[in-house]
């Protein structure tokens, strides 16, 4: 639907009155008999305003173009057009309202220009509003504003429309784009099968024969003693792992760092990972939970199939409680037939809930092989470096001193337990999991 306005004054017209104003008081209060002029020169100026509005010329056509897909954290352009007929106009402007998802203030404005002489002379317009997605899902544009103004800026023209647009907000995937993961991959891969033919691993590939120079612990006394020969076990290296990246969507993980949420810094580095791992030959699933298992999905096995992990990572959804880690560790223990590399992303801040997620994940350990991930504090590590300022700053860093003593604490617990843990800021767990997982992998420790 759209709402057309008659001409309005501006805030140019607005300030001409205001200082009109003055000299109208001082004409009355110096010569009554000229009272007439007042009256006369709002009305030439409302007929200024009126004029100048019907000077910048009438629209015929106007346009909202939004892709339908986008990233989280990654600038959308919002392309606005609009053709208008004969005139004059000193200013174009547009403005947009959407969802929250797309932008903290909701709403985005932009000046129009004309692209070229040509342009100008057809009276088209385009202008882009720059919005910077801060949350996963999907994101409506609810309605879009057009004002343009008279060659005086007096007068202006408005024009409002109800728009009918979705953005699906996707996980960030620029780390998987980037030249020097791809360079990785290729230098990981020549990796693996030199690895192949070195003979290391644990699954049995063939027998060689023996050589100085190779590792003991790798001869086959068994065949050595049929052939009356050395012979060497030559392994393959493991492959088709389980890997499960379990996601703590609480409310902890919910918190932002760096303006983006840390459940979606977590995403965006588990789906790098998940890449990798998927190249490497091993088998991936997503797991999320909040006070249930929110989103469980069946175990990947090829790069091609990709697509179906980071459309049920965008499906992770923002929780505002603490998440219920024995029910969503008990549930994921139970779907898992075989032993398996979990990865869990998380985060806590209460004692009390931080001792049942220790308790929960003693009991995964039992079974599987755990990574716990989770991204350092910056803000608490800042408050405890503050110099002491006054007494409101050492109470803040004695307090944040405290805090961080107690993660430290937990964290420890966790190694204790045969836990493997990473902590470090938001721009390095990506590289960090990816070396752990390499890591890993090396030792044979998860099969």
């Amino acid at each position: 639907m759209r709402f057309q306005f008659p001409i309005l004054p501006t805030q140019r017209a607005a300030w001409v009155i205001a200082a009109s104003a003055p000299i109208a008081l001082l004409i009355a209060a110096t010569a009554p008999d000229a009272w007439i002029i007042a009256p006369v020169a709002v009305v030439g100026l409302l007929a200024l305003i009126l004029l100048d509005g019907l000077l910048a010329g009438r629209l015929h056509t106007w346009g909202l173009d939004a892709p339908a897909d986008t990233e989280i954290g990654k600038e959308t352009p919002l392309r606005i057009t609009g053709a208008f007929g004969n005139g004059s106009r000193s200013s174009v402007t547009a403005a947009i309202e959407f969802d929250a998802r797309l932008g903290s203030d909701g709403r985005g404005i932009a000046e129009l220009y004309s692209n070229g002489e040509q342009a100008d002379k057809a009276g088209a317009y385009e202008g882009v509003v720059d919005a910077v997605p801060v949350r996963r899902g999907t994101a409506n544009i609810t309605r879009s504003w057009l004002r343009w103004t008279g060659p005086l800026g007096l007068g202006a023209r408005q024009i409002v429309r109800d728009e009918d647009q979705q953005l699906r907000i996707w996980p960030d995937l620029s780390p998987i784009r980037s030249p020097e993961l791809q360079t990785f991959l290729r230098d990981a891969q020549f990796g693996l099968i030199a690895r192949r033919i070195r003979g290391e691993g644990t699954q049995f590939e063939a027998l060689s024969e023996y050589e100085a120079g190779m590792d003991r612990r790798r001869i086959d006394w068994k065949a050595s003693a049929r052939h009356t020969k050395l012979y060497a076990r030559e392994n393959e290296s493991e492959r088709n792992n389980q890997i499960v990246f379990a996601f703590d969507c609480g409310q902890a993980m919910c918190e932002p760092v760096d303006g983006l949420p840390r459940i979606d810094r977590a995403v965006s580095a588990a789906l790098t990972s998940a890449y990798v791992a998927l190249k490497g030959g091993d088998k991936v699933a997503l797991y999320g939970f909040a006070q249930k298992p929110d989103v469980v999905t069946p175990f990947v096995n090829d790069a091609r199939s990709f697509h179906r992990l980071q459309a049920a990572a965008a499906g992770l959804d923002y929780h505002s409680a603490e998440p219920n880690f024995t029910l969503a560790l008990a549930s994921l223990t139970a779907r898992l037939k075989r032993r398996s590399f979990i990865i869990l992303f998380s985060d806590f801040t209460d004692p009390t809930a931080a001792e049942l997620m220790v308790e929960s994940i003693g009991r995964l350990v039992e079974k599987h092989l755990v990574l716990f991930v989770t991204i350092s504090d910056s803000e608490l590590e800042t408050m405890v470096d503050a110099p002491p300022a006054d007494l409101a700053q050492i109470a803040r860093s004695v307090t944040a001193g405290g805090l961080a003593h107690q993660r430290a604490i937990v964290l420890q617990r966790l190694r204790q337990l045969g836990v493997n843990v990473i902590e470090a800021p938001w721009d390095q767990i990506g590289y960090q999991l990816i070396d752990k997982y390499f890591a890993i992998k090396r030792s044979e420790a998860i099969g």
